[in-house]
């Protein structure tokens, strides 16, 4: 199984970003998205900065993905969408329909993101026929739904499942970072700058639940299959997608390289993850169970 790298969801400056992927180039990750994916309004990078980076990326023999945003609500946003799309030179993540029309009207190869909703074969083999050349499984998707799937290498299509990193679980036009710091989304003075790995919220009880990032809604909860393994091994999984965070990415991409490779036991490795986290983990979609729960 290769192993890639989702694309930064936090809002991080841009010494950082490049920092970020400097060090990335070192790790024994196989593919990385690049991109941002949740508010347009996070302008530190401009697209001309994610082609530098995905030409180092790329130079350092991994694979880049340019990933698209997942609510496209302007003008703007649809022009910026079209220019990822024609950047002639690296396969783009499609993380809605919009993305999808405008990649399969040029017969370009794409990837299908988490957000674009494909819980059935028959939406698979369309997106297929449009030019899909990987799917990246909603994080909701149970092994029992994914095995009851349609063979996707008939499709001649790429399954991904995130198998380290919080959920990415609703996306709204409202900013609740914002609204947090009662601020307006159109005056949001990017709060979201304060906290590189959300802002985590907690229940009347003081239990960790939500981690709030912008226009996003995120686990509080680490997903984490390491323990998994075998399922995934056995519903022939071809890439495990690890979500970046503000420390500790690069051991945790270490750790699951050495499950892929044999060279560590995945439930031990499951274990070491978590405490890297600092949070505790969760499975419970994987089982069909809420996904909140630890199933073991």
């Amino acid at each position: 199984m290769n192993l890639s790298l989702a694309p930064i969801p936090w809002f991080w400056d841009r010494a950082r970003v490049f920092a970020f992927y400097g060090s990335m180039a070192a790790t024994p990750i196989d593919v990385v998205y690049l991109g941002e994916t949740v508010c347009s309004k996070r302008r530190e990078l401009r697209l001309e900065d994610w082609l530098e980076i995905a030409a180092a990326l790329a130079e350092a023999g991994k694979e880049v993905v340019l990933s698209t945003l997942t609510l496209i609500e302007a003008e703007s946003e649809l022009s910026m969408l079209k220019r990822i799309v024609d950047n002639g030179r690296f396969l783009v993540e499609a993380n809605d329909m919009a993305a999808v029309d405008l990649l399969s009207a040029r017969e370009l190869p794409f990837v299908i993101g988490p957000h674009v909703n494909v819980y059935n074969g028959e939406t698979l083999a369309l997106l297929a026929r449009l030019g899909a050349r990987r799917w990246v499984v909603p994080t909701e998707i149970s092994r029992a739904q994914l095995a009851a799937l349609p063979d996707r290498r008939f499709l001649q299509m790429q399954t991904e499942v995130q198998i380290c990193g919080d959920l990415a679980l609703a996306f709204s036009a409202r900013c609740y970072t914002a609204r947090a710091h009662n601020l307006q989304k159109d005056a949001c003075a990017f709060v979201c700058r304060e906290y590189p790995d959300g802002l985590p919220l907690a229940t009347m009880e003081d239990q960790p639940f939500l981690v709030l990032n912008g226009i996003q809604t995120r686990s509080a909860a680490v997903c984490n299959l390491l323990a998994d393994w075998d399922d995934l091994g056995a519903l022939q999984v071809d890439v495990g997608r690890i979500v970046p965070q503000s420390a500790g990415t690069g051991e945790v991409i270490a750790l699951v390289h050495e499950v892929a490779t044999g060279r560590r036991a995945p439930a031990a490795a499951a274990r070491e993850v978590e405490a890297l986290s600092g949070t505790r983990r969760c499975n419970g979609h994987w089982h069909g169970a809420a996904g909140m729960a630890q199933v073991e």
